[in-house]
């Protein structure tokens, strides 16, 4: 067999000995053929510092044609929700409490679930169009929205009897009461995110970034207006919150939909097709696998809320601990707009056969993240003192958020990190993998650190964030290392055998 061609910036020992082939290797990546020629448009291997800045500003200004866009659509899709919290915590503690835990644990499963179901669409979207495969892009989606809309239906239940869970698993009367009613009303939401999801990958795989960030743009300042109106100008509270969520997501939906049906995708969308109902199990098994594994990530931050409701004062310690975390949602988006950046390049050029080229941006794309998280937190060191009153009313709610922050301002360092290492392994098709990753570090290793500190030592909120925060780091070590160890060759090599499988040239397992 011949030997596989050696990655950009790794040791060349490890490939040039002819017996070396890592368990990492072996388990996470199994294919029939190691070599791989790749494209003559694919970088060459870097010599020096010149050659290494000359490549990295030249990766940055493609890097940031779609981060910038991507930032920007996230930043104001996530303030939808953020922004309905904060006006709710205007209105008072119990409705502060309310959406802070409906967002966080309702609406948050459900927005795991979709979004992670549709970054299936990352991975093949994103390789088939560095392929030159338009025309598979839109039954791609299709196919997406018939898979989401069923499990739309199946989340809906998780609405209905939310009040119910909350009390079950041990929520105070009052928020399960309060926040089951406003996910009742949040139902319409759940099928937007159906809808929405899939039209995101689609248009980011064509690196068509700038239309969705205007609509975006567009529904934040009509969702502020209109929530600032309907919630406290008005005075109906939770009732326009929803409202205003509901056809805020809508209004993003329709407005993407009209731009796709207008005909300026080309042949990525050439009309509805029956074609979306075919080799639908297969589909959904990557779906499952891309879900579980950004769902487990979801479900991390979900369970701090959480817990935080079991503890003494509760309504206190979750106002605060929603504070930080819709804090951190805000800073995360900048991580989010470079994970769906380098999702696009790692599937575009593994797809287009320039495996060197894939792994710089992912060279790049850490460092910049990493530069972007330091700079956020020293913004929230500095303000320190007066953020915490944009969102609550409550001496008492600001003076906890101001103890939380030094917790937060580590996070926002790890977390600028961590959701790009993500976008790498969506855009490689790994996962299935970093979903077994997630489940140790989070579950088997974070959360019970977090819940020994937070009661058995009583550390309160702050023991259950450290906990959290452990099981952060370690996992963007791991990713770290499994990122370090890969053959990019053997990569470009299975994002070419995956675009015939979906293709259609092969039957996709």
């Amino acid at each position: 067999m011949e030997e596989a061609k050696v990655p950009l910036l790794t040791n060349i020992d490890r490939y040039c000995h002819p017996n070396d082939d890592s368990s990492l290797q072996a388990a996470f990546h199994k294919s029939n053929n190691l070599s791989f020629d790749a494209d003559e448009d694919d970088i060459q291997p870097i010599n020096g510092a010149r050659d290494f800045f000359r490549e990295f500003a030249a990766e940055s200004k493609k890097l940031w044609y779609l981060a910038g866009p991507a930032i920007f659509t996230s930043i104001c899709q996530y303030s939808i929700g953020a922004l309905t919290q904060v006006f709710a915590g205007q209105v008072g503690t119990i409705e502060l409490a309310a959406v802070s835990v409906e967002n966080s644990v309702v609406a948050g499963f459900a927005f795991g679930m979709m979004l992670g179901m549709g970054s299936a669409l990352e991975t093949l979207c994103g390789q088939a169009f560095g392929a030159g495969q338009l025309n598979m892009l839109g039954v791609y989606m299709q196919r997406s929205w018939v898979i989401l809309n069923a499990t739309a239906l199946v989340l809906m239940l998780v609405q209905i009897f939310a009040a119910q869970i909350l009390r079950l698993i041990g929520q105070t009367p009052d928020i399960s009461k309060w926040a089951g009613t406003f996910a009742v009303w949040m139902i319409p939401q759940i099928f937007a995110y159906a809808f929405n999801f899939p039209i995101q990958k689609f248009l980011q795989a064509q690196s068509k970034i700038i239309v969705m960030a205007i609509i975006a743009a567009v529904a934040i300042v009509g969702h502020a207006l209109f929530s600032w109106l309907f919630m406290l100008k008005l005075g109906w509270g939770l009732v326009g919150g929803a409202a205003m969520l509901n056809a805020s997501w809508w209004f993003i939906v329709v407005a993407q939909l009209v731009y796709i049906f207008s005909g300026t995708c080309g042949e990525a969308w050439s009309g509805f097709s029956w074609k979306a109902f075919q080799n639908l199990w297969g589909f959904v098994k990557l779906s499952l696998a891309s879900a579980i594994m950004l769902c487990l990530e979801f479900w991390y931050f979900t369970s701090l809320v959480l817990f935080a409701g079991y503890l003494k004062n509760a309504e206190i310690a979750v106002d605060s601990l929603s504070i930080c975390i819709n804090v951190l949602g805000w800073t995360v988006m900048v991580a989010i707009g470079l994970n769906a950046a380098i999702s696009v390049r790692v599937s575009n050029e593994l797809g287009a056969g320039r495996p060197r080229t894939a792994k710089f941006s992912v060279v790049v794309v850490t460092l910049t993240s990493l530069v972007a998280g330091i700079l956020l937190a020293l913004v929230l060191l500095i303000s320190r003192k007066q953020y915490p009153a944009l969102f609550s009313n409550s001496e008492e709610v600001q003076r906890s958020v101001y103890d939380l922050t030094p917790l937060l301002v580590a996070c926002v360092i790890i977390n600028s990190v961590q959701p790009t290492l993500s976008g790498v392994a969506i855009g490689a098709g790994w996962q299935a993998y970093v979903a077994c990753v997630n489940i140790i570090c989070y579950y088997v290793f974070g959360i019970p650190i977090g819940l020994v500190l937070g009661y058995v030592l009583n550390m309160g909120v702050q023991g259950i964030w450290i906990g959290m925060l452990s099981g952060i780091t370690v996992q963007s070590l791991v990713l770290l290392w499994m990122i370090y160890k890969t053959n990019w060759d053997k990569e470009a090599s299975i994002a070419r055998d995956r675009i015939k499988r979906w293709g259609g040239e092969t039957d996709p397992q």
